[in-house]
């Protein structure tokens, strides 16, 4: 089952390259750097803070969007093009091409990582660099797993990337949601159970708060551990993804 895999996830990277996608993070990152340049050129003070956070923001946002928007639509594609059922017609495990199209886009989601990565270094040291972009390498595995699992699920550009970026911006606002669910003295009632809800909806999400922060850059107190941290939490629901989306393969009738 390996070599079937390696292969799938050697044509996925391909794919990428033939749709010009490293000329797309090209162009995020030669926007994102004009952008957070004229803000600096307008800042008073902290102008290099401000820089460097506006600049980590727009790149991760960015990373996310094209990781995603790329998963769904090469596995929509190659679903329309008959090119799932054919591979599935095959001597070949149903596990096999999903984790080669895991590995694939994890292979892929390397580019922005270490391309966005790289311009951190005009605002950190290497060190926090580095780990602001494996931060953003884990997250945008979780990303790529949830949007691969969308896809095989809903079969359709639009929900599956609606989907995906909505599970990524929930995932992103919980820990300020249950802040807010927490707080305030009005309607305790509906307060706790809004609480009680946002906790519970807390335990199956990823936390990506804490993912890729953008002060790491600024005030460049990332540390070994959270980074760890960031590690456990991406293989144990990278690991859950997959096996969604395995369940759901090997369900269908195709």
């Amino acid at each position: 089952m390996l070599r079937p895999a390696l292969t799938i996830a050697r044509y996925t990277a391909l794919e990428a390259l033939r749709n010009r996608l490293a000329w797309l993070l090209l162009a995020v990152a030669l926007g994102g750097v004009g952008v957070s340049g004229f803000l600096d050129a307008l800042a008073l003070t902290e102008s290099a803070q401000l820089q460097a956070a506006l600049l980590a923001a727009v790149l991760r946002l960015a990373a996310v969007f094209l990781i995603a928007t790329f998963v769904v639509t090469s596995m929509v594609r190659e679903a329309s093009d008959g090119g799932l059922e054919l591979l599935l017609a095959l001597a070949l495990p149903r596990a096999a091409y999903v984790l080669g199209k895991l590995a694939g886009y994890a292979l892929l989601a390397l580019a922005p990582a270490l391309a966005f990565g790289a311009l951190g270094l005009l605002f950190a040291p290497p060190g926090q660099a580095a780990l602001w972009a494996a931060s953003l390498l884990c997250e945008l595995w979780l990303v790529a797993a949830f949007s691969l699992l969308c896809t095989l699920t809903l079969q359709q550009v639009l929900p599956a990337l609606a989907a995906s970026l909505g599970f990524y911006l929930l995932a992103r606002l919980i820990g300020p949601l249950q802040l807010l669910g927490h707080g305030g003295a009005s309607h305790a009632g509906a307060q706790r159970a809004m609480g009680a809800g946002l906790d519970a909806l807390a335990l199956l999400l990823p936390h990506l708060d804490g993912y890729t922060r953008s002060d790491w850059l600024v005030y460049h107190n990332g540390d070994a551990a959270a980074l760890l941290a960031i590690a456990a939490q991406t293989a144990l629901y990278v690991a859950l993804l997959a096996a969604a989306a395995l369940f759901d393969l090997y369900r269908k009738n195709l």
